[in-house]
């Protein structure tokens, strides 16, 4: 299936499959928890600073793919593996967090 980057979804390999992410309503909700955030924009402007611990990348991917189907805690994400180690985790998230917080018209490359 490919991923709708107008409702938000990216593709990414992980573990050596592809999967879908996406950071849905709820997947949202669960980011503003977990980040301590009151809404939304605190939400995007703590993700803008661009300085993310693999903890936040955990649960950042972790949401995301919740978001895209996938019944996963984050225990199980901080296992996996992305070709690129840390830094393929940082691109799958930064990608994420783009196509989530872009305007209709941006979300397509």
């Amino acid at each position: 299936m490919a991923p709708n980057r107008r409702r938000g979804e990216i593709a990414a390999i992980i573990d050596g499959e592809e999967r879908i992410l996406c950071l849905t309503l709820g997947a949202l909700a669960e980011l503003e928890a977990a980040f301590a955030v009151d809404d939304l924009n605190a939400l995007a402007e703590r993700f803008a600073g661009g300085r993310l611990s693999a903890r936040d990348l955990v649960r950042i991917i972790g949401a995301g793919l919740r978001g895209g189907g996938m019944k996963v805690g984050d225990g199980e994400v901080a296992a996996m593996k992305a070709e690129g180690g840390a830094a393929g985790f940082a691109a799958i998230a930064a990608e994420l967090l783009a196509v989530t917080f872009a305007s209709a018209e941006n979300a397509d490359p």
